[in-house]
């Protein structure tokens, strides 16, 4: 696909690492596009780059997700300071979420957050995700609220989102979205597909008769579960499949 940006390469000015980081960053925003769970310009996926100093890439705020190539990618440091240089800003309220996250969170390479029709219904429902569905199942393992604060660009919100999210995957912020932490990139769309896929059947449910909740004592054996369902891989299990089904449309997210 033909952006029209010309955005030069960066490929020769990092290391092999980051730049392995970038297009699979890039092809998890293509993929998010693909899906239909992006929101104009308006969210954002951030991923560490390996290394002690706690650098990560962002999105150029104001593309729209399937223009997003590797070389496009913002590298910030915690303070949110561009360290490549870019004609792209990044977005003040992104970054507040995403550095949070990143910051208490060593396990966590990639940090995903939507505002997909489906997520930001079951948000704003006092139920919150309910246990309804095998792949409610595999969210209720390890899942977290945050109360509305309004727009999240202010710093003084940071550590209360941190303090709710402790340990989990995944992450409900009321009257917002969903949120997703992953030890990996393929992990976190994974588990965003989970997280989405969990919200649409919860509405459709709620929109016929009586509901079956799904029996406590299956929802606390769901790590074992998903060890097995994947074969141990996690996200990396279905990420061959899909970067294969991203190349047969579109390979520019590796430029």
């Amino acid at each position: 696909m033909e952006t029209g940006l010309n955005i030069p390469s960066v490929k020769n000015l990092v290391s092999a690492e980051e730049w392995q980081v970038r297009v699979d960053l890039a092809a998890c925003y293509r993929l998010v596009a693909m899906y239909g769970w992006s929101d104009l310009v308006f969210t954002h996926i951030s991923a560490r780059i390996p290394g002690p100093e706690h650098h990560f890439l962002i999105n150029p705020y104001g593309l729209m997700f399937d223009e997003i190539n590797a070389s496009s990618l913002v590298k910030v440091d915690q303070q949110c300071n561009k360290l490549l240089e870019s004609p792209f800003p990044v977005n003040p309220a992104g970054f507040v979420i995403h550095s949070a996250v990143h910051e208490v969170r060593d396990d966590a390479q990639c940090v995903m957050h939507t505002h997909t029709r489906a997520g930001v219904a079951v948000s704003a429902q006092k139920c919150g995700i309910l246990p309804i569905s095998q792949q409610s199942t595999f969210v209720l393992g390890s899942l977290a609220y945050h109360d509305y604060e309004g727009v999240a660009f202010r710093e003084d919100e940071k550590p209360r989102l941190q303090a709710d999210l402790g340990h989990a995957n995944f992450l409900m912020l009321r009257n917002h979205g969903l949120l997703v932490a992953g030890k990996s990139i393929a992990d976190a769309f994974l588990s965003m597909y989970t997280f989405e896929m969990t919200c649409q059947i919860q509405l459709g449910a709620q929109a016929g008769g009586e509901l079956i909740h799904v029996n406590p004592a299956i929802v606390a054996g769901v790590a074992e579960a998903m060890r097995v369902q994947t074969g141990g891989m996690g996200g990396a299990f279905a990420w061959p499949a899909l970067i294969r089904k991203l190349d047969r449309i579109d390979e520019s997210y590796k430029l």
